[in-house]
C-alpha cells in the first residue's frame, strides 16, 4: 500500500528537480533574474505548485507504466480477475463514487495494493499477484474498499496541496538561505561571494536537506490518511474483515523477510515502531484501532 504514495513522491520530486535547474541555469542564460523577496517567492509559489499538480497528473500513467498493470474489465477471460472486478464495482457504488476507477493486476510476490489518479472520476486500483494469492475473497475485499476510500477522501488532491506548499517553501528558503551565504562569504573575501556554479550546488544541495524535512509532515499527513481509510474500509466491509486483512499482510511480510532481507519490506508496513517519515503506522496500531472501535 505504500506505491501510491512512493509513486507520487518519487515524481514530485524530480519535477522540483527539473524546475530547479530551470530557476538556476535556464532562466539565467535567457537573461530572466528573480529579483526580490517577493517575486521569488510568487515564482516559487506557482512552479512548486505546479510540480505538484503534474505528478498528480501523471500519477495513473506513471503506475500503469512502472509496473507494467494489466487493466482488467467485466469480460475478462480469467474468471477470478471478473470477480475481482466486480467487487470493486460494487465498492465503488458503496462508496459514492462518480465513476468506477480502473482495475489492475500487477506480477509480484510482494504483497501490495495501491490506489491513484488525478480525480476521483480518473483513478485506478491495482493489486499485486502476491497479494491476491496469499488472501482470502473477504480479506481481498477489506483491502480494496481500503484503496478506494482512498480515492473517495480524495486523498491524493489533499497531498497534492500540502506537497505543493512544501515545494513552495523548500525552493524559496533553498535560494534565500544561499543568498544569506554568498553574501557573507562575499562580506569575508572582498566581494567574490560563492560563484555562479558553487551557488547552484548550495541551492540544490539546501533543497534535497529541506525537502526531506518537508517529508515529515506530509509523511504525518499519509499516516493520518492510512487511518482514515481504514475506518473507510471497516464501514463499507467490516472492521473484523480490515483487521484480519492487515493480520494477513504481517504474516505474509515476515514470510519474505525471512526468505530475503530486503528494505523493500518497508513498503507494507513501518514495523512496530514508526519513524518521522513512514507514510504508514505500525499494523500493529492498526489493528489495534480497528479493534477497539476508534475509527
Amino acid at each position: 500500500m505504500f506505491k501510491r504514495v512512493g509513486l507520487f513522491l518519487l515524481t514530485n520530486f524530480l519535477v522540483v528537480i527539473t524546475v530547479s535547474l530551470i530557476l538556476n541555469i535556464l532562466l539565467p542564460k535567457l537573461g530572466v533574474q528573480l529579483q526580490g523577496a517577493t517575486y521569488l517567492a510568487v515564482f516559487c509559489g506557482v512552479f512548486g505548485m505546479a510540480g505538484a499538480f503534474i505528478s498528480l497528473g501523471m500519477s495513473k500513467w506513471m503506475a500503469k507504466s512502472a509496473y507494467n498493470i494489466h487493466v482488467i474489465t467485466q469480460n475478462d477471460q480469467d474468471y477470478s480477475l471478473r470477480e475481482l472486478h466486480a467487487m470493486v464495482v460494487k465498492l465503488s457504488r458503496q462508496a459514492g463514487l462518480p465513476k468506477v476507477p480502473e482495475v489492475g493486476v500487477y506480477q509480484s510476490d510482494e504483497p501490495n495494493a495501491f490506489a491513484t489518479g488525478p480525480t476521483k472520476s480518473s483513478s485506478i486500483v491495482a493489486f499485486s499477484t502476491g497479494l491476491l494469492n496469499a488472501m482470502n475473497k473477504e480479506e481481498v475485499e477489506a483491502v480494496a474498499a481500503h484503496e478506494i476510500s482512498h480515492i473517495a477522501n480524495g486523498d491524493m488532491v489533499t497531498m497534492t496541496l500540502l506537497t505543493g506548499v512544501a515545494n513552495a517553501l523548500v525552493m524559496f528558503l533553498a535560494r534565500v538561505i544561499a543568498w544569506g551565504i554568498n553574501s557573507a562569504i562575499s562580506r569575508d573575501e572582498e566581494g567574490e561571494g560563492l560563484g555562479y556554479f558553487a551557488y547552484i550546488m548550495v541551492v540544490m544541495a539546501l533543497e534535497t536537506v529541506l525537502m526531506l524535512l518537508a517529508s515529515i509532515p506530509i509523511a504525518a499527513f499519509s499516516r493520518y490518511r492510512e487511518y482514515k481509510a481504514d475506518a473507510g474500509s471497516a464501514k463499507m466491509t467490516s472492521p473484523r474483515s480490515m483487521a484480519d486483512a492487515l493480520r494477513a499482510l504481517g504474516k505474509i511480510s515476515g514470510r519474505i523477510e525471512e526468505e530475503k532481507d530486503q528494505f523493500a519490506i518497508a513498503k507494507i508496513s513501518s514495523g512496530k515502531r514508526t519513524s518521522l517519515w513512514a507514510t504508514h503506522p505500525s499494523l500493529q496500531d492498526r489493528i489495534k484501532r480497528l479493534e477497539s472501535g476508534r475509527f
